[in-house]
């Protein structure tokens, strides 16, 4: 009791100091994604060399380490994976495409006043600009505290269906499923068999989001497209991807013009799933001979 009372009271306080002035913040978050799955997959394809081995790792750190940066005030913010120079040279339509599906690419753009978000998004060569309503988690409030960059964190926890546009959210499938799809393709024809990459992983119906925010800055705001805590998220983690605030600034004097991107066709986030998934399958289908014996994903072009 005592504490929830020490929360809301270090919550007024800091919010009364923000109120005085047109305060604006900026967070930076370093974002890694597990890829021991594929790393096992990898290891047990015979037709891979230790040199082909090293080259997946090194583009699947690439893909799955990425640093983005937060500014924000008190109703809205912008977040943008920091572009590195070498990989923005040699960026392909390919690489650009996997960074829109493992979480960068884009500004995304959220009103917690309002309510929704915008994001723009390249995918194969078209403009898109996402554009919903936020998810309102249902965020279950813990009494666990931890110290994240010098400041007191409170844990949250929610339950979230994963976006079937983002391929972190992808996990191998159970030992019995792989095995059942086994026995239905090796039942088939000779020229009718074939294995897939995505045919070893699933889309879970759910993930356990666990979230640290800290009411020392109480701004609704996170990293991606979290919300909805008393207080700025320095942490995330869905059990395969922590994404964590290394540096927090706030009222800096370069000030940044926080508001939505314009550019892009606008379409619901729904909507913008199932064209991913329609156009992922086409080049699935398309891409089935190259890739049935590689054990892998394509390569796409960089």
């Amino acid at each position: 009791m005592y504490k929830i009372i020490f929360i809301l009271a270090l919550i007024v306080t800091s919010f009364m100091g923000l109120q005085a002035q047109e305060f604006q913040g900026l967070a930076i978050y370093e974002s890694k994604t597990s890829t021991s799955d594929f790393k096992s997959r990898m290891e047990g394809n015979k037709n891979m060399t230790p040199d082909m081995q090293k080259m997946i790792e090194e583009r699947m750190k690439k893909m799955f380490e990425k640093t983005f940066v937060l500014n924000f005030n008190k109703s809205a913010s912008i977040y943008k994976e920091e572009e590195k120079l070498e990989a923005s040279a040699q960026a392909g339509a390919g690489m650009r495409m996997m960074s829109s599906m493992t979480g960068g690419g884009g500004t995304l753009y959220k009103n917690v006043k309002e309510k929704m978000y915008t994001v723009d998004k390249e995918f194969m060569g078209k403009e898109f600009l996402v554009k919903d309503s936020l998810t309102n988690l249902k965020w279950k409030l813990e009494s666990e505290t931890r110290m994240i960059g010098g400041y007191t964190c409170y844990k949250a926890t929610a339950i979230k269906a994963p976006s079937t546009s983002d391929f972190r959210n992808f996990r191998p499938k159970k030992e019995e499923d792989k095995k059942e799809d086994v026995k239905k393709e090796s039942a088939k024809p000779a020229d009718e068999k074939k294995t897939n990459f995505m045919d070893a992983i699933e889309l879970p119906k759910e993930i356990t989001i666990t979230a640290w925010y800290t009411p020392e800055i109480p701004v609704s705001q996170g990293p991606e497209g979290y919300w909805g805590l008393p207080g700025l998220i320095l942490e995330v983690n869905d059990g395969k991807t922590i994404t964590l605030c290394s540096k927090v600034i706030m009222n800096s004097k370069d000030r940044v013009d926080i508001k939505a991107s314009t550019k892009g066709k606008v379409i619901s986030q729904k909507d913008y799933d199932e064209t991913v998934i329609k156009k992922m399958q086409e080049f699935r289908e398309m891409n089935q001979g190259r890739g049935a014996n590689s054990g892998i994903p394509m390569r796409f072009g960089g």
